[in-house]
């Protein structure tokens, strides 16, 4: 009888870490799929109807527990834009209605781990920009 139940806990918990690591490959395909998409582009963050933006930046927030743990803290931006450069991912989280950005960069696109700076104040240029990019993405949403 202990073998037995031995063999259902020992199945039980390869089940979970065979789930688990599929998440974990799904997301990281996903993230290596939508790159090209990503880089160098302001996208809006939107959970509904979900943008690319929004779906994005969950991935990366499972892939960056740090991400997550910042978004969980400070709130969901209203953009985000993405770009790297010599090994590293770097995002600029835009939060619109208090007029502030955060800066976020990997370490090494091999590392889960990030760094912080900001808040750093929205340009009257950026909020300008931000707002044609809500406004191209209500038409995109709502054609008449």
């Amino acid at each position: 009888m202990s073998r037995l139940y031995f063999s259902i806990i020992a199945c039980g918990c390869l089940m979970v870490a065979a789930t688990s690591s599929c998440e974990s490959l799904e997301n990281s395909s996903y993230l290596h799929q939508t790159d090209a998409t990503a880089h160098d582009h302001i996208m809006l963050v939107e959970e509904s109807p979900p943008t690319f933006g929004y779906e994005r930046l969950r991935a990366l927030s499972r892939y960056y527990p740090d991400l997550g743990e910042f978004i969980k803290k400070v709130g969901k931006p209203g953009y985000y834009a993405e770009t790297s450069n010599s090994g590293s991912r770097y995002l600029i989280l835009y939060y619109p209605e208090s007029r502030e950005a955060f800066a976020c960069r990997s370490a090494l696109a091999s590392s889960h781990a990030v760094e912080f700076s900001g808040p750093y104040p929205i340009t009257k240029n950026e909020l300008a920009i931000l707002h044609r990019l809500q406004i191209g993405a209500e038409e995109d949403l709502n054609p008449e």
